[in-house]
């Protein structure tokens, strides 16, 4: 028997099979150790099943997966936590205010997407509540990640701007949806299909942040061979599974300069005849894709020294 895990809670997971949801256990003979994450399992994974003499469900095979997107523990910052797999597209949800997404943020999502090969899009949200002056922000997003091939939607849940092309996006795919806490997610997915019920919270006036909502990342099947992927709000995003000479692979404009550096190895920062700073001066390159770049070099530096202590 095979099914497709949908959510997992603890020790025991709830998986698609056959548009049933049955609820399994992982047979004893895997071993934690045997993986470098905190899950063994993840949302999105196909696995086999068989029954004991109990007449209970257990997982006997984790079957091999497409890809996956992983983050931080967020119990262990030195582990890592699968968040889902077998992904066709990613819908990263922003927000310019209420809550504010980084572009810090974006970029490293984008990054980690593109370093396993996930396709990405970009629902700009509540553009509805957009200020004059935060418009030209909505400009400039548009620009910069167009122009890569990252497409921008622009959406809102109270004058349905954006939502059809949302819904054509999802259509025949495993779709992951991403963000910070507040940019709307819930409320969104729970527009394109009002069955979801989906669980919305309020942005905290004190700080201008969301509220958890969704604790455990969640798969739905929308229609036959559509199926999303529900995340827990992400506060950060870091790339713990590559070295920092591998980051500009992942940017799509600075691998494109890089081949024209002098150095095979170089990454951009203060070596001499670096094709990639010349871009950046000569604004071919976005200055704040650059900076996000530099960073998550920095970032990947400090988390390897801290494991090499």
């Amino acid at each position: 028997m095979t099914g497709r895990i949908i959510q997992t809670t603890g020790s025991w997971y709830q998986v698609l099979v056959d548009g049933k949801i049955i609820t399994a256990r992982l047979k004893g003979k895997f071993k934690l150790d045997r993986f470098d994450t905190t899950n063994p399992i993840a949302v999105g994974d196909y696995v086999s099943l068989e029954t004991t003499e109990r007449h209970e469900y257990v997982i006997n095979e984790i079957h091999e997966r497409n890809n996956y997107i992983i983050r931080q523990s967020p119990r262990n910052k030195h582990q890592r936590h699968i968040i889902a797999s077998n992904i066709d597209i990613a819908l990263l949800i922003v927000t310019i205010s209420q809550p504010r997404t980084s572009l810090g943020f974006i970029d490293r999502f984008i990054a980690a997407a593109e370093s396993f090969h996930i396709p990405v899009k970009i629902v700009l949200n509540k553009i509805d509540i957009l200020k004059e002056k935060e418009r030209e922000q909505v400009e400039y997003l548009q620009l910069v990640y167009n122009s890569l091939g990252y497409d921008v939607i622009c959406s809102s849940t109270i004058t349905k701007e954006g939502i059809d092309t949302i819904q054509n996006t999802l259509t025949n795919k495993t779709t992951l949806v991403a963000g910070h806490s507040g940019v709307g997610k819930s409320t969104l997915l729970n527009v394109i299909n009002p069955e979801l019920n989906l669980k919305t919270n309020k942005i905290s006036e004190k700080w201008s942040k969301g509220m958890h909502t969704t604790t455990f990342a969640t798969m739905f099947q929308l229609m036959e061979n559509t199926f999303i992927i529900d995340t827990p709000g992400i506060k950060e995003f870091m790339m713990l599974h590559v070295e920092p000479e591998e980051v500009s692979g992942y940017f799509k404009e600075i691998r494109q300069f890089a081949k024209d550096c002098q150095f095979n190895n170089c990454l951009h920062q203060n070596e001499p005849n670096c094709a990639v700073k010349t871009a950046v001066e000569a604004l071919k390159i976005a200055a704040t894709r650059y900076e996000n770049y530099l960073n998550i070099i920095e970032n990947i530096k400090d988390i390897n020294y801290w494991e090499r202590k």
